[in-house]
């Protein structure tokens, strides 16, 4: 089949690999028909390229068609039309039962000390081949993928693999008070998406980013907008917003890759120029991240309000403000997205034929597998007006 593969830093190739096979009885087949391209498949292309192997197979946002099931599976049957989430989770242990799909015991990665394996996603997570191919083997198969109805075009379903139940529990997370204001800060795809839900709820949202294409198309939504180039202090400009006290809640959708960190950015790109034998230590223990959009988060939030941290950090000596979060009150929440946990609650509103989040519309360029290379050049350099990309294989 042919696959989407890293070959080390900003080298993404697509080449001819093995099937996947059936290799546990719970485990499915699935010929993938849509697949998106994920800003946290960027953080791969470059600063967390250490915990990479050339040859990996990406992405984690698939969904397709069922083509094979092994013999222990009862609930899932061949020709079944299924979302795949990115948690690689079991359904069945002590974390899955509390809905912590992202922690999920069985799948968690003790070398490294972190959550649920992903698909598509380094060692950090599993090195699990990823959805970016023709083919993908799904563990779990009576519990992890989402079945969907047969009709609809792929992209009404596609994004309940990560955007949309990343945008809704980053919402959920921010807890917003009756009649409160939001904040989102970074208006890529989940920040977008994450806008969108608040709208939908009957939210009043403020959105900060710095590409005047989304934020033109956030504000078309109805999200009062804010040019981070445009402003002295994003901080000062939520405030002359909101009578002086600031947002009331405010979602961090950026992340370690943040504009306007200019000394993390050095670090990062130091630590990635060194063989992965160091690298991975030096991340593992003293990597840092650019936090211009934490810190703005921080600023911008009242007094008592919440943080949602949604976008990706990575990093383990950052400089966190601690006397501001503790004199400001602000509670956080924060983490992956537990994927199942939400389904429920997205399902009416992806099947209803009014499309009130957009989803249909919601990707700017859909390309054939074979053109993966560039379009991760043009996603991470936001050229040609991309914002959310969907592999056709």
């Amino acid at each position: 089949m042919k696959a989407v593969t890293w070959q080390g830093k900003r080298d993404m190739r697509v080449e001819e690999v093995p099937d996947p096979v059936i290799s546990e009885p719970t485990d499915a087949i699935i010929k993938v028909t849509s697949t998106g391209l994920c800003g946290s498949d960027l953080h791969l292309y470059e600063v967390l390229s250490p915990f990479m192997t050339p040859g990996d197979i990406v992405g984690h946002e698939p969904m397709g068609v069922v083509e094979e099931v092994g013999a222990g599976v009862t609930d899932l049957k061949v020709g079944d039309r299924v979302v795949v989430p990115f948690n690689v989770s079991c359904g069945s242990c002590w974390m899955c039962d509390q809905q912590l799909y992202s922690q999920c015991e069985t799948t968690q990665n003790h070398e490294f000390r972190t959550g649920a394996s992903f698909f598509g996603y380094s060692k950090l997570y599993g090195q699990v081949p990823g959805g970016q191919a023709e083919l993908l083997r799904v563990p779990f198969a009576d519990f992890l993928p989402i079945k969907v109805p047969q009709g609809p075009p792929d992209e009404r379903f596609l994004y309940l693999s990560d955007v949309l139940p990343t945008a809704w529990q980053a919402v959920e997370y921010a807890a917003v008070p009756k009649d409160g204001t939001l904040l989102v800060v970074g208006l890529g795809p989940i920040g977008d998406m994450s806008a969108r839900i608040a709208l939908h709820q009957g939210l009043r949202v403020l959105g900060v980013d710095l590409v005047p294409e989304r934020l033109a198309r956030a504000q078309s939504r109805g999200v009062e907008v804010i040019d981070v180039n445009a402003v002295e202090d994003v901080g000062d400009a939520v405030r002359d917003r909101t009578g002086g006290r600031g947002a009331d809640s405010v979602i961090d959708a950026v992340g370690l890759e943040a504009h306007g960190s200019s000394s993390a950015k050095a670090a990062q790109t130091l630590v990635g120029l060194l063989p992965d034998k160091i690298a991975e230590p030096m991340m593992e223990k003293a990597g840092v991240d650019r936090l211009a959009a934490l810190n703005s988060s921080i600023d911008a939030v009242r007094r008592g309000g919440t943080l949602s941290i949604v976008g990706v950090y990575g990093g383990m000596a950052d400089p966190i403000p601690m006397l501001t979060l503790f004199d400001k009150q602000i509670q956080i929440r924060q983490g992956q997205a537990n994927v199942k946990k939400w389904t429920d609650d997205l399902m009416p509103l992806v099947t209803d034929d009014s499309d009130p989040l957009g989803v249909e519309q919601f990707a700017t360029h859909r390309v054939p597998l074979e053109e993966a290379p560039r379009a991760y050049q043009q996603f991470q350099s936001k050229d040609d007006g991309v914002f959310k990309v969907v592999f056709k294989p």
